[in-house]
């Protein structure tokens, strides 16, 4: 079997499981001390992927935020933040956008095949742009990137990217943390779209873990047998 590296998703939703508002202005959903804790989980990682929505909607810088962990990961020879990650099947993508302008750590783009030329002329200078089939495919992906060196992926979204993960069984841990109010509108976004899920009625995901940070709670599930029983 090919191999691809242990990834984690992570994400924020509301009571009623939105990502997000139905507005483009970004909505908070996490705290202060949560951010720490997706601050350290990504400090551990190799490599972390967002599609190329939240580039466009949020602007992410996708950093190490720790002065602390970022030397921690100079000493072992690292970038001080993962190698960034994204999807686009158009390569509607701004090549001065934080995800590509920050940062000291490799930027990678993979884009559908028919988009390829476009995705080359407008990011060939600040990130690798792979080839990624007729519609990117996250198992291939997935494959690419441990080739590449990446053991420990972290995924933050969105909700396609999400559900792409999910519905390949590509994913070993979620990380699913709760706000504690509502969104409300149905034009908001969903944690995930419509798909054939490996976890059902009928084969229940394993809570491993449940925290209460101040007032959020996170919700750990163990995805695949290689779940890492961490704290």
């Amino acid at each position: 079997m090919p191999e691809r590296p242990y990834t984690i998703l992570s994400c924020s939703i509301s009571l009623d499981g939105y990502l997000g508002g139905a507005g483009e202005e970004r909505l908070v959903l996490s705290n202060d001390a949560d951010l720490d804790r997706v601050d350290h989980v990504r400090s551990g990682c190799d490599a972390i992927l967002v599609g190329a929505g939240t580039v466009r909607d949020d602007n992410p810088r996708l950093l190490v935020r720790s002065p602390l962990r970022r030397e921690q990961r100079r000493a072992h020879g690292l970038a001080e933040s993962p190698t960034k990650v994204t999807v686009t099947r158009h390569a509607r993508l701004d090549a001065g956008s934080n995800f590509f302008a920050t940062g000291d750590s490799e930027k990678i783009v993979y884009c559908a095949s028919p988009a390829l030329g476009t995705a080359r002329r407008r990011l060939s200078q600040v990130a690798t742009v792979v080839d990624g089939g007729p519609s990117v495919d996250v198992t291939r992906l997935t494959e690419d990137l441990f080739d590449r060196g990446v053991r420990r992926l972290m995924v933050e979204g969105g909700a396609r990217v999400h559900t792409q993960f999910l519905t390949s069984a590509a994913a070993d841990e979620l990380h699913l943390v709760v706000a504690p109010f509502f969104v409300g509108s149905s034009q908001a976004r969903r944690f995930v779209g419509d798909g054939a899920f490996p976890w059902h009625p009928g084969h229940r995901a394993r809570l491993a873990e449940t925290r209460q940070i101040g007032d959020v709670v996170l919700l750990r599930y163990a995805l695949s047998p290689r779940f890492e029983e961490t704290a």
